[in-house]
Parts: structure tokens; C-alpha cells; sequence
């Protein structure tokens, strides 16, 4: 700590680049501060910091497996975050001078860089503004954020009370409500379902804005008896909730009594949630993907055949490509990327749909003979059926998919019912619906993608890196994931981009499948921080999913893909 002090002192009031100097680590007793990356100036993103403790305090038992591990570490990545917050003042000069950051997390529970538990040792990475009077070095201010904030921080959040500041029972709690989950979301194959939504869930959110649960006026979740199940889960125990089992879920009801929002609370199933999110116990299969129109989206080599035939001028699409997608083109395209990287439950709501997508009735077929659509009506069990997909599916206005449907709940001011037997009573007073197509769905052929395509280049340098939670840069090329709307965290968009630009860098074709798979499973190998190139604070990411690694390379406009030879 000592020699940080004098090293502040020599070079106070000199210019902005004389903190380069001070890359390295610092002894402060009972905790090793390392200053990885240090800003140009005052006005540059802020510098890479790592505190790391001298010796790991905690039982063992709250990191002693994978899951575990995970939890434990988004606990105290909250917990410094907290620390943050209540310690550090922050505005000590010019530019971002003193400011104090770790990644900040959302309601879910990933992966991450921003904290690192090890037996010897806790490491929390951090980004620091060095204060600055103009562009002149501030040592007073320096010595304040570096060797007494930093410290208070280190001690209230990565060192267990009493010593410390961290609630040891609440990160027990912490850990054991994402083991719970993890363990009921593997559960789910087995008991032959594709969600579970527990009793007493608290669904709806807060705004359109915000993630964190609605506290007022709330309706806790109620299972329907009829698919009400019980799990035995490790740490809670004996739990019961909603199951929904495999094939067609319609979910049905008047607006603004909740089907959307049970879709999206089966959306964000695919992650573990924080306790007190009222989410907690709310698990989808983990490869369950959110499909919707997206005007305007690009598409490259995708095999959309089994959705959408031969189109005007005998065009096939087997290997449809286009720069400018309709609603039932990119559709159909979402929903076959999302099956060629591997799903085995789609979430489909009406209003983000494209209607001759989803339902064509008897008029339009009498009006319009030659149509290349055929509607998802026709699909969903046909899906099920070959390809083993089941589909949740959110409709108010199109009855007609009751007539598919291999059960029906209604939503009634936020309640639950099973309206299947109603459903029956309601199909047959009219004439069965004839399907246009009831035949076998094979799965979409495999593409090549081609990584030469893709130009990293913007000036003299090469680019691929996350621009918040919806956008992603490779070199000059912005890339457009609005509409991937299970992207919890700008962490993962940053860790997509960096898995692409490793693979554009080393040139190779490969099946969009097999590189996502391969890709994430050495990350999961060699950890996170492999992917940060180089030692020390390797920047902010949190691990993404295969579905939206695969949509974001789907997304790249100047890409090139076609059928694997």
C-alpha cells in the first residue's frame, strides 16, 4: 500500500499518461491489488483493476460444485456492486475521475468475469476512473479511491462477517435457490414436461423498462389441478407448481389478463433467477427459444422448406437467402435456425407474429390457390411429431388453433384454468378444419458458414465487441439483436462478439451447429476469461446461449452460408 502512496506522490500533477507507470500489483495486507489496463486519459473507458484476497474465509460448501460456484459468485458480484454503491463518492474531476464499476448484473444468474472464487482466494474485477484535474494527474484523489475506498470495498463485499460485511446466510440462500432451480429445470425431460411455474410465482414485472417483479397488486401464481405436479427439490423440498407437458400448449384469454406475460415468464425459464424475483422457481427446457416476425432482417442459406414451398419464378427454399425478410419469411427463417442449432420447445406469441404466418382461413384458401405458405397451424404438430419440438402458443383471436391444441389454459385475471374440455365442446360444433399439409417435418439441411465474409477491419486495427445489450460491431458492420429477446445481459452480447471475431480471425467454414456447440463448450473448458486475450482483467461478459450465439451470426448481413457439401 505503501509504495502505491509514493508512486502517486511522484507523479501527482504531471500528465494524464504518467499512470501508465503504474501497472502492476500492490501488497495491501490482507488483499493484492493488480492494475491490469490503465486509461489514455480522463475521457478514455476507465482502467481494469483486479482486488484479490490473501486467503478464501467462506465454507467451502457454498462453491463445492459447478452450480454452486456460479451462484455463489453472482452473489458477491452483487455484494461488491452493493459496496460500490455505499462507499465510493465518485466525480473526483474530469471525465469519469473516481467513478468505481463492477458488471452489473440483471435478475439473472450467469456466468460471468466480474468475480472469481477460487479455495485460496476471492478476486472481484472492477473498472476505475484514475482521477484527473483537467488532463493532470490528481494523487490526493487517486490515494482516496485506490487505498481507501477500494480497501472498505474489498472488506464489506468479498470477506465473510464478522471480519467482513458479507450476510454468509444469505448467500446460502443465494446458492441454494439457483441450485434448486438448476435441479428442477433437469428434471423436467424426465417427467416429460417442457416448463414448470411453482405456486405462489410472481409473473408480472414491474414496467415494460424494468425486470424486477411488480409489488403491488401482484396475483401469486396458482396451478390448475389438472396440471398441478409436485418435485422434490434438494434444498426446498417439496414443491408444486404448473406443469407443462410436451406437444401443443395453446394458452388462451382476453387481453391484458396475462398470456404474454406467462410467455415471457416461460422465456426467461431457460435462466436461473435471484431470490425474490418471484421467478425463482419458474424453469423452461434450456434450449427453448422466443420466435417471432422480424421485418427486415437478413437471411443466408437458410432451408425454410418445410414452412414456405417453391416461390413465384421457381425459386427453391431449400437455401433461401435475402437481405430484406418479410414477416412470414423471417419467421419461418427463426424458426428453423432455432431448430438447426438444436430446441425442443418453441414460445410463440400471436401478437408478435405474422398473421398469414400463423393462420390462413377458408376464405383466403378459396381467394388465393397458389400460396407457398403453409401456416404454423399446420406445423406444430407435425414438429412435435417428427422432430420431437414442442410448441407454447399465445393466441386471444385465432380459435382455429384450438383445433390443435393438445391442451388449452385460460388466463383470467392472471389465474390459470384448463379450458381443454371447453375447447372440445367448442371444435365440435364446427366442421373440422381441413390442414393443408399433415405430412412429416424433416429438419432443416445443415449450412456452411463461411467466416471469410466477414471483415473484421475498421482502420488499421480489427473489431468485434458488444455495444450494450442489443448490438454487436465486427469492424464496420453493426449487427442488429433487438429482437433477441432472451439476451438477459450486455455481458453476453460482448462475449458473442468476441467468439465470432475469434472465429472470423482464424478463417474457417464450418456448420453453424457444430461451431456454436464447439465454440461453448471450450469456453465452458477453458472459462470465460479465456476469450479475453490476454492475462488479468479480461473484460465484462457473462456466458450467452447457443440459441443466441447462432441468432447473432444469423444476423450478420454480409454473411455468406449455403447447403454443407
Amino acid at each position: 500500500m505503501q509504495r502505491l502512496r509514493s508512486s502517486l506522490d511522484r507523479i501527482d500533477r504531471k500528465g494524464y499518461g504518467a499512470y501508465k507507470g503504474l501497472s502492476g500489483s500492490y501488497d495491501f495486507g490482507s488483499f493484492a491489488l493488480f492494475l491490469d489496463r490503465v486509461q489514455r486519459d480522463p475521457f478514455a473507458p476507465p482502467s481494469l483493476i483486479r482486488i484479490r484476497t490473501r486467503e478464501n474465509r467462506f465454507d467451502p460448501t457454498l462453491f463445492e460444485n459447478p452450480v454452486r460456484r456460479v451462484a455463489f459468485e453472482d452473489f458477491l458480484t452483487r455484494s461488491v456492486e452493493r459496496e460500490i454503491r455505499r462507499v465510493v463518492r465518485g466525480n473526483r474531476g474530469s471525465g469519469g475521475s473516481g467513478r468505481v464499476e463492477i458488471q452489473r448484473a440483471s435478475q439473472v444468474v450467469l456466468p460471468r468475469t466480474s468475480l472469481v472464487v477460487e479455495p485460496g482466494y476471492v478476486e472481484a474485477r472492477m473498472a476505475v476512473g484514475l482521477p484527473a484535474r483537467g488532463r493532470s494527474v490528481d494523487a490526493r484523489a487517486a490515494k482516496t479511491v485506490l487505498v481507501e475506498e477500494l480497501p472498505e470495498v474489498a472488506r464489506g463485499g468479498l470477506v465473510p462477517a464478522p471480519e467482513g460485511g458479507v450476510d454468509v446466510e444469505r448467500a446460502r440462500l443465494h446458492v441454494e435457490t439457483v441450485e434448486d432451480a438448476d435441479h428442477l429445470r433437469g428434471l423436467l425431460p424426465g417427467l416429460g414436461l417442457v416448463a414448470f411455474v411453482a405456486d405462489g410465482a410472481v409473473l408480472p414485472r414491474e414496467s415494460g423498462a424494468s425486470d424486477r417483479p411488480l409489488e403491488d397488486g401482484a396475483l401469486p401464481f396458482r396451478s390448475p389441478e389438472e396440471y398441478r405436479v409436485e418435485v422434490e427439490l434438494p434444498n426446498k423440498g417439496l414443491v408444486s407448481g404448473m406443469g407443462v407437458p410436451e406437444g401443443v400448449t395453446l394458452v388462451a384469454g382476453g387481453g391484458f389478463h396475462g398470456k404474454s406475460t406467462l410467455l415471457s415468464a416461460l422465456s426467461w425459464g431457460v435462466y436461473d433467477h435471484v431470490p425474490g424475483d418471484g421467478r425463482e422457481l419458474v424453469v423452461a427446457r434450456g434450449d427453448a427459444v422466443k420466435v417471432r416476425a422480424e421485418d427486415g432482417r437478413s437471411v443466408s442459406g437458410v432451408d425454410i422448406s418445410a414452412m414456405i414451398g417453391a416461390l413465384p419464378g421457381g425459386r427453391t427454399t431449400e437455401d433461401f437467402s435475402t437481405p430484406n425478410a418479410s414477416g412470414s419469411t423471417s419467421q419461418a427463417a427463426n424458426i428453423a435456425e432455432a431448430i438447426e442449432v438444436g430446441t425442443s420447445l418453441l414460445l410463440v406469441d400471436e401478437d408478435t407474429s405474422a398473421t398469414n404466418f400463423m393462420i390462413r382461413d377458408e376464405r383466403m384458401r378459396e381467394l388465393v390457390r397458389r400460396e407457398p405458405i403453409s401456416p404454423f397451424i399446420d406445423l406444430v404438430r407435425p414438429l412435435h411429431r417428427s422432430l420431437g419440438v414442442s410448441t407454447v402458443v399465445v393466441v386471444g383471436g385465432v380459435g382455429d388453433y384450438l383445433d390443435v391444441a393438445d391442451r388449452v389454459i385460460l388466463l383470467e385475471d392472471y389465474a390459470p384454468s384448463d379450458a381443454t374440455p371447453r375447447s372440445r365442446e367448442i371444435t365440435g360444433k364446427f366442421p373440422p378444419r381441413a390442414p393443408l399439409t399433415d405430412r412429416d417435418v424433416r429438419p432443416p439441411q445443415g449450412r456452411a458458414i463461411d467466416a471469410s465474409s466477414i471483415d473484421l477491419r475498421r482502420g488499421k486495427r480489427q473489431s468485434a465487441r458488444g455495444r450494450g445489450l442489443h448490438t454487436i460491431e465486427l469492424g464496420r458492420e453493426r449487427v442488429d439483436l433487438s429482437y433477441l429477446e432472451q439476451l438477459a445481459e450486455g455481458g453476453q452480447t460482448e462475449a458473442v462478439a468476441r467468439i465470432i471475431g475469434e472465429w472470423v480471425a482464424a478463417g474457417e467454414a464450418r456448420g453453424v451447429g457444430e461451431f456454436v456447440l464447439e465454440a461453448l463448450a471450450s469456453v465452458s473448458e477453458k472459462g470465460l476469461d479465456s476469450l479475453g486475450g490476454f492475462q488479468g482483467h479480461p473484460g465484462e461478459m457473462s456466458l450467452p446461449r447457443a440459441q443466441e450465439l447462432a441468432a447473432a451470426i444469423n444476423r450478420i448481413r454480409p454473411l455468406r452460408a449455403g447447403p454443407r457439401t
